[in-house]
């Protein structure tokens, strides 16, 4: 007989399943009071789809069942990147550039243009990040032409395009039309020969032709030997690195010849084509340019006004090649260009010496950096806030000179209400420049609005010269034009009466 202890006798099969239950829930309870939480994964980039909950499963088969891929660029993106180095995701990149969503790319780019701006301001900014923030210049032609020689398969067409990109053919054409311009509004007395077809007096096509290629050639030559003194510093900058000194595709003994050459050319034609006058304008505006402004770039910042008055200098030779059709004198610098009636040809240099100042000031603060690294002394870098002055105070000055032309008889006194339109534009654009200081797209709007301000107010003078359209209706109607005489006899008739 065995025994059993007192206890056995009242120990159930369900008393002690009982036991065991309330024991396992009291670990598993206490367990769980100290396991930290969890971390939250992100369900975003684990790429589930709807179909993963249309079943009736728990969210931890859910995960089981989903493989999470976190790609490299989800922490770049995400709040654990600015926790400072060592942490997690403070070193991943993105294996691949798109994966970065449009957004952040947006923010990094916003990012690298104010930090290159604010290191600009504060003298600490490179060449690349001055061009990364502004890029408003367009291609030089200059080095357009360079890279084009180089394509070219015939040995003449390459020197042609070489010997063209030395002579600056953008700038050569504007300075052509500056020229030609005056010549064209010129107020020409009645004894000249009229035109065919048209009771209008009118200039000698011949000096026309002369006064054309003799500017041409000048400022060939003056182009030519600004590139031949400075290749060591235009490699330095983006817009003049791919100039042909500078690649040595041309010799400089090649390139000084050019400009000598083109030099005796242009002056010469002026003389004999034209009039002395005329010639020592384009033999001053060579020497002016290639003598005093190029040097002067490093030296002091007073060169933008040496390269102003070198833009004015054109207009005077259009004027006084007109004048000198008429001249009952010698020809001379006094008779043609100091006289009251000359106020006119005054009138446009001024016009394009203030033009210079809009137009340069915004070029040059998008190249600002390239231009101080260079160590060429321009007002954009030494002092920006001067440099957006000085643009704002010269576009004003466009509203007195176009009453100034209509005043001197030039052209119509319409011409003073139709410029208006596209001074107040120029104008405009100058505030912003200044208020601005070159930032938020300010120097590109001034920039475009200067290219494209010349040409319109030299289109609405040419097309209200003064009594141009009086006498083209009196030549299409028939109406005979008075002289001077006759309408002076004719009072003294009704005198006599």
């Amino acid at each position: 007989m065995s025994f059993r202890p007192p206890g056995n006798i009242f120990r159930s099969r369900a008393l002690d399943d009982i036991c065991w239950r309330c024991s396992r829930q009291t670990v598993a309870a206490s367990t769980s009071a100290l396991t930290p939480p969890p971390i939250p994964i992100p369900i975003s980039v684990a790429k589930l789809s709807s179909r993963s909950f249309s079943q009736p499963a728990s969210l931890r088969h859910v995960l089981r069942s989903t493989p999470v891929r976190l790609k490299a660029g989800y922490f770049v993106s995400n709040e654990l990147s600015i926790r400072g180095p060592g942490r997690v995701g403070h070193d991943v990149k993105p294996a691949d550039p798109d994966q970065v969503p449009p957004h952040r790319r947006r923010q990094q780019q916003k990012r690298r243009r104010e930090d290159a701006a604010s290191a600009s301001l504060s003298g600490g900014g490179t060449v690349e990040g001055a061009a990364a923030t502004e890029d408003v210049l367009p291609p030089n032609a200059s080095s357009v032409l360079t890279t084009e020689s180089t394509k070219q398969t015939s040995a003449f067409r390459r020197q042609l395009s070489l010997y063209l990109s030395l002579s600056k053919p953008r700038l050569t054409v504007l300075v052509v039309l500056t020229a030609m311009a005056p010549y064209a509004l010129y107020p020409v007395p009645d004894f000249i020969s009229p035109s065919i077809g048209l009771d209008t007096p009118s200039l000698s096509p011949l000096t026309l032709a002369f006064l054309t290629i003799g500017t041409t050639l000048c400022s060939a030559s003056a182009n030519a030997l600004n590139m031949l003194y400075e290749p060591q510093w235009d490699a330095i900058m983006s817009r003049t690195r791919n100039r042909p000194l500078v690649r040595g595709l041309l010799s400089q003994r090649k390139a000084l010849a050019f400009a000598l050459l083109a030099a005796v050319a242009g002056v010469g034609g002026l003389y004999f084509g034209v009039n002395p006058t005329v010639a020592f304008l384009g033999f001053a505006n060579i020497a002016l340019y290639a003598g005093v402004y190029t040097p002067l770039k490093r030296v002091s910042w007073l060169n933008t006004w040496v390269g102003a008055v070198v833009g004015g200098i054109p207009p005077l030779m259009g004027w006084a090649a007109a004048a000198g059709e008429y001249a009952t004198g010698d020809g001379s610098f006094q008779e043609l260009l100091l006289t009251p009636e000359a106020v006119g040809g005054w009138l446009f240099a001024a016009l394009l010496f203030a033009w210079q100042f809009s137009h340069f000031m915004a070029l040059s603060w998008s190249i600002r950096e390239e231009y101080k690294a260079a160590g060429h002394r321009m007002l954009c870098w030494i002092n920006p806030a001067r440099n957006a002055r000085v643009a704002l105070r010269y576009s004003i000055a466009f509203f007195p000179i176009c009453i100034g032309l209509c005043a001197a008889g030039v052209t119509e006194w319409s011409f003073a209400v139709t410029s208006i339109p596209v001074n107040v534009w120029l104008v405009r654009q100058a505030v912003q420049f200044h208020r601005h200081e070159g930032f938020k797209g300010s120097a590109r709007g001034l920039f475009w609005a200067s290219v494209w301000h010349l040409p319109a107010i030299m289109v609405l003078a040419l097309t209200q010269k003064k009594d141009m359209w009086s006498r083209v209706w009196r030549s299409v109607v028939g109406e005979p034009a008075l002289d001077d005489d006759e309408e002076y006899y004719d009072e003294d008739e009704d005198e006599d009466e």
